[in-house]
């Protein structure tokens, strides 16, 4: 099972790319970032980064790890735009990409920044078609789709990416319809989830591969949650997914995550503490499921 690290967004970059550096020097697998641009919620002030520009930097200064998107909204940018982008950080990091794509969410950054955030039946449609578009110019000559949403004709992107084909991930948690995109389309597929949750959710995929006819050993499993080291599992994160606590925890629930067929854990840095101690608590963590 692989290992990643998500730093969050609202730190410095020097602190992005220390962790990013520590994960590459220590044997972690991979390094995500997020795309958002304001802090979810009422209160919408806060330092974020931009996902593409951050990528596309430690795909230059970061060596051997892979590197990813978890996940671009499809509504900020083209998915032409985006492949573009996805093909040209390829090249920059020497094929070492993933780009992961999702439908978009965030309420606050589509209001403020004007752009529609169609009900969720129009969000689905239109990231089925972005797909579509997507996968097209990343692994033909030439592409064309002609949908409701999105049009391009007879289109290029020039150069293509280092890996053929880039994986595409796709975060997803929708039963009826997003984890059908998922087996369709995805290389890869992603979910919030301690284990439990995610066996349930790959047990759907499977089946939507089924009725499809595609292997579902042809798609990566990934999830998160975040990890608490050392410390008892906080009692005031709502419904978002926490594992740990003493060392044995984590290791028991590394090992369900390993016994549902889970490819990689990806770990959210938010619980890991900061500075020196971040770098510490990310031993701890690749210790364990390295075992």
């Amino acid at each position: 099972m692989r290992i990643s690290i998500w730093p969050g967004a609202e730190h410095p970059f020097s602190e992005v790319l220390s962790m990013a550096r520590h994960a590459a020097d220590t044997g972690w697998d991979g390094v995500w970032f997020a795309d958002h641009f304001m802090p979810n919620g009422d209160d919408d002030t806060g330092p974020i980064l931009e996902c593409g520009s951050v990528v596309a930097a430690l795909g230059a200064a970061v060596p051997r790890v892979r590197i990813g998107t978890l996940v671009y909204g499809n509504l900020y940018r083209h998915p032409a735009v985006v492949a573009n982008m996805a093909a040209t950080v390829d090249r920059i990091s020497d094929g070492r990409f993933i780009l992961g794509v999702g439908a978009g969410w965030q309420i606050n950054e589509h209001r403020e920044y004007g752009i529609t955030l169609p009900p969720l039946r129009e969000r689905i449609d239109r990231f089925d078609e972005a797909v579509q578009v997507m996968l097209g110019l990343l692994r033909q000559p030439r592409t064309t789709v002609d949908g409701k949403y999105y049009q391009v004709t007879d289109a290029v992107c020039d150069p293509k990416p280092v890996q053929d084909p880039l994986p595409l991930m796709i975060g997803a948690k929708g039963e009826k319809r997003m984890l059908g995109i998922v087996a369709k389309y995805a290389d890869m597929w992603n979910a919030w989830g301690v284990p439990e949750t995610i066996a349930h959710k790959s047990a759907v995929l499977d089946r939507f591969c089924a009725e499809l006819g595609r292997d579902p050993k042809a798609i990566d499993r990934t999830a998160q949650a975040l990890v608490s080291v050392g410390e008892p599992i906080p009692g005031d994160l709502g419904t978002t997914p926490v594992i740990g606590g003493s060392r044995a925890e984590l290791a028991d629930t590394v090992a369900q995550y390993r016994e549902i067929g889970l490819d990689e854990l990806i770990i959210p840095d938010e619980l890991l503490g900061t500075g020196a101690a971040k770098l510490a608590a990310m031993d701890v963590i690749l210790d364990v499921v390295r075992g």
